[in-house]
């Protein structure tokens, strides 16, 4: 005969309400006697029937906090747009959202967003952060207190968040040089690279890089990376450093812009044209945002891969929901969005 409530709260010492709250995921519960009470309920095999597990859900709405360093960075509209569709599906369910959309990539600005949003009240978390120790330690104390984490857009692995639902990195790197690799012919110059990222304190934007430059050694491709400059999302910042760069490197002929600032790189490459020569550089970006589009239709841009954002925010929200309705059984480990190559040909497609 399978365990009940009641047993579970006997054979814990606690009260039946207790049990009820660490296996509805509703917190306020200490650590040692919640891990008590869901090492019971899994050695009986308890599971609750799912129309009780709906009604308990119904009557504690569940607020998630989403942070993400979206301010000024058009990519992540895309990923709120997701997030916002999914909580309008299961709002008759008291789902709601808060969400926290920062400018830059400083840890105490995202330790400082997140704690907000315990502060406010969220009893589940879908962090875009960075993957430093300092933020790490934040959220494992989060997560401790019963309060479950997924990672979206870009993994923090060293933490015990649920999952992580986004790209994989390191494949578009590696595809990108696959690519580049098939434009190139017998008579090109060895590449010299120009790298802009996003921050290196994010770790999809370091898989981005390690991958093309695997990649390219893989494909041997003869080239040297002149210098990796961080751009923090931000098209105005990563001007002038830009400019900089290739007035000092007129060598340079080939440009790989593993985030945001696509467009601030290309009008310093058009003003620095009196000692590039644009028409033989190649250029490999992420991501399909309006600037960039028009810039593959002109013909600057070889090709973008990008990664769908909203299908990241939207099934983030429903990841969450169902592992909170399904008393904590865990999705895969990570939820991949495909790898999407696109041209002039087809950059206006949907992801």
């Amino acid at each position: 005969m399978a365990i009940t409530i009641k047993e579970i709260a006997e054979q814990a010492g606690v009260s039946r309400g207790t049990v009820d709250r660490v296996l509805h995921n509703r917190g306020g519960v200490k650590p040692d006697i919640a891990e008590k009470i869901r090492q019971i309920a899994q050695q009986h095999s308890f599971k609750m029937n799912k129309a009780g597990r709906i009604l308990a859900v119904k009557k504690q709405p569940l607020t998630i906090g989403c942070l993400m360093p979206g301010v000024g960075n058009l990519f992540f509209d895309a990923v709120i747009k997701g997030y916002t569709d999914a909580q309008q599906e299961l709002e008759d369910y008291g789902v709601s959202l808060k969400i926290q959309n920062i400018k830059g990539f400083e840890p105490e600005q995202h330790i400082s967003a997140i704690q907000t949003l315990i502060d406010e009240g969220c009893g589940a978390l879908c962090l875009s952060t960075l993957d430093v120790p300092e933020v790490c330690t934040v959220i494992n104390e989060i997560i401790e207190k019963n309060i479950p984490v997924i990672a979206v857009n870009t993994d923090i692995p060293n933490t015990k968040r649920i999952c992580y639902i986004g790209s994989n990195y390191y494949k578009g790197g590696k595809t990108a040089a696959q690519l580049l690799s098939k434009l190139l012919d017998n008579t090109e110059q060895p590449l010299r690279i120009a790298v802009f990222t996003g921050s290196l304190n994010i770790k999809g934007h370091n898989e981005r890089i390690s991958g093309f430059i695997d990649g390219l050694k893989t494909y041997q491709v003869s080239h040297s990376v002149i210098n990796i400059i961080e751009g923090f999302d931000n098209d105005e910042y990563v001007f002038l450093p830009a400019l900089a760069l290739f007035d000092a490197h007129p060598e340079i002929n080939c440009i790989y812009i593993a985030a945001s600032c696509v467009a601030g790189v290309c009008t310093a490459l058009r003003q620095a044209d009196m000692k590039l020569n644009i028409k033989q550089i190649r250029i490999i970006v992420f991501d399909d945002l309006p600037e960039t589009k028009q810039l593959i239709k002109e013909g600057l841009i070889d090709f973008t891969i990008c990664q769908s954002p909203y299908r990241q925010g939207y099934q983030a929200v429903h990841t969450l929901f169902n592992y909170i309705l399904d008393q904590n059984d865990r999705p895969e480990e990570q939820i991949l969005m495909n790898t999407i190559i696109k041209i002039a040909e087809n950059i206006d497609d949907e992801n």
